[in-house]
């Protein structure tokens, strides 16, 4: 069993909180990660995708918790966003850490119904599909590590491009790992016939559901490019509306996530749009079409697909580092653009740029350049994520280094 990263932070987070509430897309592995700790604490299980659960919470919420003999983890929640209230109102009667841990397949900060209940009593945890660290066994650093302004190296061979694109078009699901090209795509059609038929029917009454896969294969195709509601209505021949309550759902259950645009004194002339990614790269890889074969020919394609996987990894590690950090992307009407923009609470900054190519060229480091120079002091440094094999220092604060440094580097 790969063992999870975030746990440790799931464990101290129970130890302080009466209700923490672990989210992220269904087959993440939150059930797996939640029974380790019935052996460590006597808690109760239950799931709502059990039926009679289900139907038994749903006929009298506050009878049922009531009766639930506590500490108590609840499975899949947003089944029953009606049920907060009467998690509120037992908590508030005994605020005692660890009162209840739950499990949810749908974002409640998106979904006002199940969000605005707990405010102030619930600790959120996100889960993501497996990091490149958890599927090696090891703990990633490079968040850390980059902000204080270390030095990175490899501690082993950079990988072959084929090797690499093998990882990226596999991406994160705990399933998937050990499966051949025929099971990951009979797995990845099942998983999204899941997802569209009851999580999104769990959360709203959704006309047109045969739209879906069309307009998740339109998103694919989009995918590390600016959000464009306009266009993607075109396309898809949907109205702007219901586009936008699409989005929202796809959102809501962990399909796409938003990376919002940096911006700060610099200029006041920069690109407001958000970036749109999947929440993993095996997904866009299946809904693409992409095998390793199709990667190593169309170079532009998967350059968007590179660039959403080290997205993703980025935002996994950024759920267990030490410093806490908020990923933007940066793009001015100038044309000075940098893929993301981690910055820490201070205001300190790190660029990184993506490159799928083997090579790294003075050019690809404008954007950096234009920031380091802007920020000053704030600029910690300014990163090249390339498919080569070479750590390279350009500059003062720039560097390039092989793509596998995210999760291999010391």
């Amino acid at each position: 069993m790969l063992k999870r990263t975030i746990q440790d932070k799931l464990e101290k987070a129970l130890g302080r909180s009466p209700i923490v509430l672990l989210n992220g897309a269904r087959q993440v592995g939150k059930t797996t990660l939640v029974r380790e700790l019935l052996d460590k604490k006597k808690y109760t299980y239950l799931t709502f995708d059990d039926e009679i659960t289900y139907l038994a919470a749903k006929s009298n919420g506050a009878e049922f918790i009531a009766n639930v003999k506590k500490p108590v983890i609840i499975d899949e929640i947003q089944r029953l966003p009606e049920l907060f209230l009467a998690i509120k109102s037992d908590v508030d009667k005994n605020r005692e850490p660890g009162r209840y841990l739950l499990t949810g397949s749908a974002n409640p900060l998106l979904i006002p119904r199940l969000g605005d209940s707990l405010a102030g009593r619930m600790e959120i945890i996100d889960l993501m599909p497996l990091s490149q660290g958890e599927i090696m066994g090891r703990k990633e650093f490079f968040i850390d590590t980059v902000f204080a302004g270390t030095a990175l190296s490899l501690s082993q061979q950079p990988l072959s491009k084929e090797d690499l694109y093998k990882k990226i078009l596999i991406g994160g699901y705990p399933s998937l790992q050990s499966f051949d090209e025929e099971d990951c795509e009979a797995w990845m059609r099942s998983y999204l016939n899941l997802l569209l038929q009851k999580d999104i029917k769990d959360l709203a009454n959704i006309e047109k559901l045969t739209e879906l896969p069309n307009l998740l294969k339109i998103l694919a195709s989009r995918a590390s490019g600016l959000l464009n509601t306009a266009d993607i209505s075109r396309d898809s021949k949907l109205v702007a509306k219901t586009v936008h309550r699409y989005l929202a759902l796809l959102e809501a259950v962990f399909i796409i996530n938003k990376q919002l645009a940096w911006s700060s004194n610099l200029t006041l002339r920069f690109v407001k749009s958000p970036k749109m990614y999947l929440v993993d790269s095996g997904l866009l890889a299946y809904l693409l079409d992409f095998n390793v074969t199709r990667a190593l020919k169309e170079s532009v394609m998967m350059g968007k697909i590179v660039e959403n996987f080290v997205v993703s990894e980025l935002k996994k590690q950024a759920t267990w580092s030490k410093i806490s950090v908020q990923l933007y992307h940066f793009r001015t009407v100038q044309g000075h653009e940098v893929d993301i923009i981690l910055e820490d609470r201070s205001g300190n900054v790190v660029g990184i740029e993506i490159k799928s190519s083997t090579t790294v060229t003075r050019d690809d480091l404008k954007g950096l350049i234009y920031l380091r120079d802007k920020l000053g002091k704030k600029f910690v440094q300014g990163i090249v994520l390339y498919g080569g094999a070479q750590s390279l220092p350009f500059d003062e604060k720039l560097f390039a280094h092989p793509i596998s440094i995210l999760w291999d580097g010391l």
